[in-house]
């Protein structure tokens, strides 16, 4: 018999489960064009416009202004001076709380790079939806992060809900690039 202590958090772990990203190294990203916002103002996000200017650090978080969330968001912004150094951008992309991103942007992100909108196309299209019991849609975003190379191919993937290993890896993917 389990103790009873154990339940909740077994309860919490089958509540929130990752679905395993399917775009593997090599294939080609999905184009979007997305509603966002940067540094407290409205934008509209099109990766290939993007991708003209070098790789791309794309990565999804569950919602804005939750714990883990701010934390990404701010060690991305902590960052960003290295991506740029690299040639990258960095986007930040969520289906939950989307409401709130305009205040995110300038408050978690500090203005310094792009969060948008996951569409219910993008969020399928990059296998990011966060699941819960019995794999059932949460609507919200798990967190996934992908290096895109400049000519549109995935270079890196990464997920894991815990999100300090994301700038890491992601960075260090960027680098291996080269410009």
């Amino acid at each position: 018999m389990r103790p009873f202590f154990l339940v909740p958090a077994i309860i919490g772990v089958a509540m929130a489960v990752p679905a395993s990203a399917a775009l593997e190294q090599g294939a080609r990203a999905p184009d979007f064009t997305a509603k966002g916002a940067m540094a407290g103002k409205p934008i509209t996000i099109t990766l290939s416009r993007a991708l003209k200017k070098g790789p791309v650090v794309l990565y999804f978080f569950p919602a804005a202004f939750t714990s883990g969330c701010n934390a990404e968001a701010a060690a991305f912004a902590q960052s960003i001076d290295r991506f740029h150094a690299a040639g990258a951008t960095v986007i930040g992309m969520t289906a939950g709380n989307t409401d709130r991103l305009i205040e995110f942007s300038a408050k978690h992100c500090s203005g310094k790079f792009p969060v948008a909108a996951a569409t219910p196309a993008i969020v399928k299209a990059y296998d990011v939806a966060l699941t819960g019991e019995n794999a059932k849609n949460t609507g919200y975003t798990n967190r996934t992060s992908y290096v895109i190379a400049r000519d549109g191919r995935i270079a890196y993937r990464y997920t894991a809900m815990q999100p300090a290993a994301h700038i890491a890896n992601t960075l260090a993917a960027v680098e291996k690039l080269g410009r």
